[in-house]
Order: C-alpha cells, then sequence, then structure tokens
C-alpha cells in the first residue's frame, strides 16, 4: 500500500517530509590532482573472466570491441520470474529471449516479431552474483586499482534487482554478495594500510537533495566542480576511513538503514533514492626509484630520498540508480506520488545526457539535474563506466522493458577519455628532507668538532716537540761548553805543574853540580835546551790536539746550530699550516652561517606554501575562486617563463635552468658533495619561491 503522508528509512522508523536545511559540513577535503596522464594505448589490465569493463584492453582483446578505450560497458541481466508473475503471466510466455552465447537479446513485439539486441554481456537469470561481478565491476575494480577513476551503475525498472546485484551484503549466503562488498573487498586485498588510505562516502540523492546516509543530520551537501580540471566533489559529506572489511559491511548497513523506501504495487521495498557510494584510493606508486639516476653509488640512497613520492588518487563509485516507474502501474499517490515524478525527472535527464553525448552533441544538459551533476566523469568524463541494466520478463511490462534497453543501447555509444591521475606528495618529501637535515646538520657539526680536536691535537704536538728539540740543544750546548772547559782547565793545570816541575829540575841541577868549566854548562845547558824543546814540542801537540778538540767542538755546535734552524723553520711550516687550517675552518663556519641562513630561508618557504596550500583547500571548500600558490605556482612559473620579469636576466637564467634540468637533477644537487653546488641548488629553489611571492603579489 502507497504511503500518503509520510515515508519510511528502511529500518522501518518514520520520518516527516517537512526538511529543514542545514549548515554544510566541511569534514572532507578533497583535493584535484596535480599530474594527469592520458592512458596509453594498451589500457589497464584486463580480467579475461568477461569483456564489460575490459574496452581498455585494445582492439584485440574481442571481435566485437570497438577498439575505444573508454567506451561505456553495457551488461543486461533478467531477473527471474516472482511468485506474482507466476500466478499472473502463465499462460504468457516471457517478452526476453537471451542469447548470452552471442551477447544477443531478442525483445517479442508479438508473437510473430522480436527485436535484437546486442551488449557487451547477457547475463540470464541463473547468472550467480560471483558472475555479474566478474563480469561487470571487477575490471573497473582494476582500473581504480592502477589510478583510474571507475564507476558502475544499475538502470532499470523498479522491483528488476538493481539493489539485490549492487548492495546485496550475503551476510546469511555468502555467495549472494552484491557488487559493493566483492568489490571491497578485492581493494582491500590490493592495497597496503600502511602506505595507503581508503575513505569511503555514501550518500542518498532524494527529491532533488544529497543527504549523507552515515550521518543524517547531514542533509543538505552541495556539489562543488573544479574549474581547471571539471573533477566533481561533495566535501561536505562524511568521510570514513576503511580499515577492515567488517567496517565496511557495518557501514553499508548503517546507510541502507537511512536509506528511503516505500511499499509500492511494483515493489515492497522499493527505493525512493539514488544511492552513491563512493570509495576514494590513495595508492603509492612502489619500484619508481630505480628509475632515478645516480652517478654516484655511494650517494645513491641519498638521492632517492630526494625523489618525491608519486601517489595515484582514484575513485570508484557505485550507483544504486531508483527504480524508473509507470505512475498507473505503481500506484504512487500523496508524497509517494512525489517522490516518484523527482525520480523520473533525474532519470530523463539522465537520458537526455546520454542521448547528447551518443549523438555528439555540441550541448549535454548535465545541469538539470544533480544526478548528471554528480555522473559528470562517469559519462563523457574520464571514468572508466560499467552499466548493467536489469530487466524482467514479465509481458506486462513490455514497455519499461524496452525503454530499459534503448537506455543501454544509447550508453553503449557514449566514450570517456580515460586518464591516469598522479601527483607528488610534497608532505612526505617535506617530511624526509627535514629528517635528513636534521641528520646532515649533525653530521656536520660531528666533522667539524673532530676537525677542531685533531688541530689542536696537532698544535699541541708540534708544540711539545719544538719544546724538546730546544730543550735538547740547550742540554747539548751546555754539556759540550762545560766539557772544554774543563779539558781546559786540566790542560792548563798540567802545563803549570810541568812548568813547576821543570824549573825545580833546573835548579837541582845547578846546585849538585856547581861552577864547571865552559864545555860542561854549555852542554848542561844544551840539555836543557833540548828537553826544553821537547816540552814545547809536546805542548805543541797538545795544543794542536787541542785546537783539533776545539774543531770538532765547533762544528757540533754549528751541526746543533742547523738542527735548531731546521726546527725553527718546521715550527715556521708547522704555524703556517695551522694557520691555513684556521682559515679552513673560518670559512667552513662562513659556509655554515650561509647554509643555515638558505635552510631558514627554505623553512620558512616551506610554511608559507603549506600556508597557502591550506588557504587554497578553504577557498575550494567554500567554492571560491583563489590564487593558486606554493609548488603549484611555482611549476607554472618554471612552465611559462613569460611570466617573469624580463628585465631580470640571472633569475630568467635560472627559471631556464630549472625548466632544461628538471626538477629531479635540482633536488639531486641539493644533496652533492660539493658545497658549491649544494649552495647554488639551493639558491636556485629560493629564487625561484622568491619569483613565485612577486607574481602572487
Amino acid at each position: 500500500m502507497a504511503a500518503s503522508g509520510g515515508y519510511n528509512y528502511r529500518d522501518g522508523t518514520q520520518r516527516s517530509s517537512h526538511k529543514v536545511d542545514r549548515p554544510l559540513s566541511l569534514n572532507s577535503n578533497p583535493k584535484s590532482s596535480v599530474k594527469s596522464k592520458a592512458l596509453p594505448a594498451s589500457g589497464p589490465r584486463r580480467n579475461s573472466t568477461g569483456s564489460i569493463g575490459g574496452g581498455g584492453a585494445g582492439p584485440a582483446t574481442s571481435k566485437n570491441d570497438t577498439g575505444v578505450p573508454g567506451r561505456v560497458r553495457v551488461a543486461v541481466r533478467l531477473r527471474p520470474r516472482n511468485a506474482e508473475e507466476m500466478v499472473a503471466d502463465a499462460d504468457f510466455a516471457d517478452c526476453v529471449e537471451l542469447q548470452p552465447e552471442l551477447k544477443r537479446l531478442k525483445l517479442r513485439k508479438n508473437n510473430w516479431d522480436t527485436d535484437t539486441y546486442e551488449f557487451d554481456e547477457v547475463l540470464t537469470e541463473f547468472a550467480s552474483q560471483k558472475r555479474v561481478y566478474e563480469v561487470v565491476a571487477k575490471p573497473v575494480v582494476e582500473s581504480v586499482l592502477e589510478g583510474y577513476n571507475g564507476t558502475v551503475m544499475a538502470y532499470g525498472q523498479t522491483g528488476t534487482g538493481k539493489t539485490y546485484t549492487l548492495g546485496r551484503l550475503g551476510e546469511e549466503d555468502t555467495a549472494a554478495r552484491g557488487i559493493m562488498v566483492r568489490a571491497m573487498e578485492d581493494i582491500l586485498a590490493d592495497v597496503s594500510l600502511e602506505s595507503d588510505s581508503l575513505s569511503v562516502s555514501y550518500l542518498q540523492l532524494y527529491m532533488e537533495t544529497i543527504q549523507d546516509l552515515i550521518d543524517p543530520a547531514n542533509d543538505n551537501i552541495s556539489i562543488v566542480e573544479d574549474p581547471k580540471t571539471g573533477d566533481v566533489s561533495v566535501p561536505g559529506a562524511s568521510l570514513v576511513e576503511i580499515r577492515d572489511h567488517q567496517s565496511f559491511v557495518e557501514l553499508l548497513r548503517l546507510g541502507e538503514a537511512h536509506r528511503f523506501a516505500t511499499n509500492t504495487k511494483l515493489n515492497t521495498e522499493s527505493s525512493r533514492s539514488h544511492a552513491i557510494l563512493m570509495v576514494n584510493v590513495k595508492k603509492s606508486v612502489k619500484g619508481r626509484d630505480s628509475a632515478l639516476p645516480s652517478q654516484n653509488g655511494n650517494n645513491s640512497h641519498m638521492v632517492k630520498s630526494l625523489k618525491p613520492p608519486v601517489v595515484r588518487k582514484s575513485k570508484l563509485v557505485v550507483v544504486d540508480l531508483a527504480g524508473s516507474e509507470r505512475i498507473d502501474k505503481s500506484g504512487s499517490e500523496g508524497h509517494t506520488l512525489e517522490e516518484a515524478k523527482s525520480i523520473n525527472l533525474s532519470l530523463s535527464a539522465l537520458g537526455k545526457c546520454i542521448n547528447a553525448l551518443a549523438e555528439n552533441s555540441a550541448h549535454v544538459p548535465v545541469r538539470d539535474s544533480k544526478l548528471t551533476r554528480l555522473l559528470r566523469d562517469s559519462f563523457g568524463g574520464t571514468a572508466r563506466t560499467s552499466l548493467v541494466i536489469t530487466i524482467g520478463p514479465s509481458p506486462r511490462h513490455r514497455g519499461e522493458t524496452a525503454s530499459t534497453i534503448m537506455f543501454g543501447q544509447r550508453a553503449m555509444k557514449v566514450e570517456n577519455m580515460l586518464k591516469l591521475k598522479e601527483e607528488f606528495d610534497y608532505k612526505s618529501l617535506a617530511r624526509r628532507l627535514d629528517i635528513q637535515l636534521d641528520k646532515l646538520i649533525a653530521e656536520h657539526e660531528r666533522q667539524q668538532k673532530a676537525f677542531e680536536d685533531e688541530i689542536e691535537r696537532i698544535t699541541i704536538e708540534a708544540q711539545n716537540q719544538i719544546s724538546e728539540v730546544e730543550r735538547n740543544y740547550a742540554d747539548g750546548l751546555e754539556k759540550e761548553r762545560v766539557k772544554y772547559q774543563k779539558d781546559y782547565m786540566e790542560s792548563i793545570k798540567k802545563l803549570e805543574e810541568q812548568l813547576v816541575m821543570n824549573q825545580k829540575k833546573h835548579g837541582s841541577e845547578k846546585i849538585t853540580n856547581g861552577p864547571e868549566d865552559d864545555g860542561s854548562d854549555v852542554t848542561t845547558i844544551k840539555e836543557s835546551c833540548r828537553v826544553h824543546v821537547e816540552e814545547i814540542d809536546d805542548l805543541k801537540k797538545l795544543l794542536q790536539k787541542e785546537t783539533l778538540l776545539r774543531k770538532a767542538a765547533e762544528e757540533e755546535v754549528q751541526n746543533l746550530k742547523i738542527q735548531l734552524t731546521q726546527w725553527k723553520r718546521s715550527e715556521a711550516a708547522g704555524n703556517s699550516e695551522i694557520l691555513k687550517l684556521r682559515k679552513m675552518l673560518e670559512d667552513e663556519e662562513h659556509q655554515k652561517e650561509k647554509l643555515e641562513g638558505e635552510i631558514a630561508t627554505l623553512h620558512s618557504q616551506l610554511l608559507q606554501l603549506s600556508f597557502e596550500a591550506n588557504e587554497t583547500s578553504q577557498r575550494l571548500d567554500r567554492n571560491e575562486p583563489g590564487k593558486v600558490g606554493g609548488l603549484e605556482s611555482l611549476m607554472t612559473q618554471v612552465r611559462h617563463p613569460q611570466l617573469k620579469d624580463s628585465g631580470n636576466e640571472e633569475k630568467t637564467s635560472i627559471a631556464k635552468l630549472f625548466e632544461q634540468v628538471g626538477l629531479q637533477k635540482i633536488l639531486s644537487l641539493l644533496e652533492a658533495e660539493d658545497n658549491d653546488v649544494r649552495i647554488h641548488a639551493v639558491k636556485v629553489v629560493a629564487n625561484l619561491a622568491a619569483e613565485d611571492g612577486k607574481i602572487r603579489e
């Protein structure tokens, strides 16, 4: 029986039709991709179990494939007869005849005439839920895991099994699980929760109002479109992080309980809203570091750490459309009638958009309905789209079945331009650079401390050696002086003693002999002279010996003086080396101060960029156009050098260098061993950031 006043949730609770607008919630902040690449000719990998959604595999995927990577793939699924149809239509044959091996469907006009239609896949009433997922949704899910947006949508008359195909939880029977549950199982099996992120929003479009199925109080969510990329987002929707399969099932159960449903003649639990499940996948790209060139094997890890990690952002949208119905057959009245009108209007707007895209019309009326705005990327956009149309066998609903089939036929003519969306994770790179910078500063301080300790050790050692040499020289000189002085005194003493002895001997000879004849005196005198001559000869020899000893002592003294001179020269060379080392230390301290200044500048610029990125995100959340600053502005200035001041030749040359060399090479130069190269790279980054600030002013 149709409801006339209010309407029901799926959990049976009542709610009044009066609605109150609530302020927009900003609990999510989706961002557009920085980098977007066109799909290669071969496209993402294709599952071998079916052809639906696998058009991106290239022209040779199947005989019936048109070779267009982004064509919307359409499958048709036949619902078996229900208990009512078995009784009412017992005497009538089914209006639909399926030929799954030929992927054809025949629709009977009468007993003699039929219309034949071809689809990408034809699923009989005996097709399992697993088979439906593999041929309809699994190729789309694989594309999403590779970085492409994907859409899976169900369309058909009310009561033909759309919600069963998409949203069945299968808690009692796992074989009955729908596309949503199976898709999340494959996604969780592929992503790494340590490096990747997975978040889900669950919405419903009811009476042209977007409402949050996770937070029912949030019942007036706005749609935001990026003017540059055309991406559509709903920043006011709840965004729940998914960590395991059970939490996702609980989220689906909560959302289904809040979805509007009512009892009609065609379906005892007819959905009165379009349900949209958005799965946001943020996946890190692995295996890219090996492609980065490194000339020095010792700093290869350092060069790799400077490479910004690449992140692929993709979105899977699963849309369970409300069933189209005729008022006279569904028996809708009162508020249910208004719901049916709103559903039919939104589906009609979707059909008009698909017709315009199929006919390559210049104007596509995407703004006629919020449903078409939400699905802007699914039809004629950049997403891989699979559509499953559900039909019933009853001849009483042949008109609705024919309308559904024609909708699928027109959708097969729509082509999408698939794009891979990648962006650099600059926040992660900044964290890694901060850690690397701290390590480098600590290493530099450690090396400087070791260098200062080594200089101090060398200085002390040189001073000790000089002091020891001076002390040894002084001791040796004093010893030689004392030695020669002692030898000289002993020689003088011996001469004096010899002289006294000669005098005594000469006197005694005079007394003993007395006066003699002249001959004896002469003999005595001669003998005395001879003795004196001998003594004089001895003295001469002794004097010569002393002279030789003196010369040897002077030579020894001269050698010691030469050694002293050499030690003094060595001391002067050591002092010169110390001065050079001190100068090098002062230069290193000066370089350190310059680097610390550059680092402080880069830190301030990084903070400014982060602040500007937050402001840009807030402007996007408020749907306010604003300046695009930070790294995107820097990349824009590098790609468009005409924005710079032509009079500044130095900045122009730096920009050209940046454009020719590239971001990766400049970042690698920041970790070069040569200080001048690192300083020059820091100046390049700082000048580009300064130019970015001037242009934005």
